[in-house]
């Protein structure tokens, strides 16, 4: 049995663990079936280390998140935090391990399996063989940049504080990820921002541009004001390949087109960083849904996406395509069977737990290697 690398497991909040006990169940079988193992850590993230070591994330977490080869995430937070300060809240754990393992690019593919094409709230002939991946800078933008906070004016009101900044570096690294991964896909680029009224979003556009012509000229470039591409994304979502944009924008389009796909249950998501000499980048891989606390401990969440998620890590941290496709097109394929979580019912479907709908997915990877 070969050791394909090493992961931290942070299972996190609400439906994070049921899902990511699904992943494990996964992880076993490639071991049984494939000879593939892979050296695992278990860890906590978000309220659930708060509640543990009075933090979103201890530095032991931290340094094991930048010792192994990639780190798996299901979700953080709930309202029994709610109350605490920004710095205090599960999600400044999720901020902290971006930032320290400098994770500058979020992947987020949309895609519309066949079987879920009734299961948008848009048109069919909208949605059918849509496949976009949004690539989102992660680690700049309004979310990290200084000054920020909350203060109190002499007059008595108060005033909230946050910068939007980005320098030529961070826009061409985020910029290079789009345009390698268009390469392997439609060769086309769509670069949003807000250049009409915002410096940065100009600044960005005139970045994105340079690089283009200096080193990506083969492949297709366009651009987009985000509140126009917010509109496209509903009217004409499958004008778009790739899409790169900055970290505040990529986080609200691509919850927008998660939803194009039915449900915000189905996507994956990969966050890397730089690669070094020898090809490797830090990674987090996480799906794009939160932690759900109103159905937490039910066995009714869709294990859909951090499956996913987990195939994202087979491809891009451990080079195993064989298994990521695997395990892609063993859920592909129960998904044509009817076989449906609650947040993807539709009529004529059988409506299943999580743990069924993981069963189901693993007798299928058995038809497939049998096959």
């Amino acid at each position: 049995m070969s050791v394909a690398g090493s992961l931290l497991l942070l299972p996190g909040d609400g439906i994070g663990p049921e899902v990511m006990r699904q992943v494990r169940r996964v992880i076993e079988w490639l071991g049984k079936r494939r000879g593939i193992e892979f050296k695992v850590e278990e860890g906590l993230v978000g309220g659930c280390s708060i509640d543990a070591h009075g933090v979103p994330l201890t530095d032991e977490t931290m340094a094991r998140a930048l010792a192994v080869d990639a780190v798996l995430l299901a979700a953080v937070g709930g309202p029994k935090w709610d109350a605490l300060g920004f710095d205090k809240r599960p999600e400044a754990g999720l901020l902290r391990l971006r930032k320290e393992m400098e994770l500058f690019a979020n992947l987020r593919p949309a895609t519309v399996f066949d079987a879920l094409v009734d299961a948008s709230t848009l048109k069919p002939e909208v949605v059918r063989g849509l496949d976009i991946m949004i690539v989102r800078e992660l680690t700049g933008g309004v979310y990290f940049g200084e000054p920020r906070g909350i203060s109190t004016l002499p007059n008595g009101e108060r005033r909230g504080i946050n910068t939007q900044i980005y320098d030529t570096h961070e826009i061409h690294r985020v910029a290079r990820i789009a345009f390698e991964l268009a390469r392997k896909r439609g060769n086309t680029v769509c670069s949003v921002e807000k250049g009409n009224v915002m410096e940065s979003g100009l600044l960005w556009r005139q970045e994105v541009i340079a690089l283009h012509k200096a080193e990506y000229a083969d492949v297709t470039l366009t651009h987009m004001l985000a509140d126009a591409c917010s509109m496209q994304l509903v009217r004409n979502p499958k004008q778009f390949d790739v899409i790169v944009t900055d970290n505040l924008f990529g986080d609200m389009l691509s919850d927008e087109a998660a939803m194009l796909t039915g449900s915000i249950g189905m996507l994956p998501s990969a966050s890397l960083g730089a690669a070094d000499a020898q090809g490797k980048r830090k990674a987090l891989y996480e799906p794009v849904h939160g932690s759900a606390p109103d159905i937490a401990g039910r066995d009714i969440a869709n294990p859909i996406a951090m499956m996913l998620s987990f195939a994202m890590a087979l491809r891009w941290s451990f080079d195993l395509q064989t298994e990521a496709e695997l395990l892609e097109q063993a859920v592909e394929n129960v998904l044509k069977t009817g076989m449906r979580t609650g947040d993807i019912m539709q009529p004529g479907m059988a409506k299943c737990s999580t743990s069924v709908m993981a069963d189901t997915i693993l007798r299928e990877m058995d038809k497939l290697v049998a096959a």
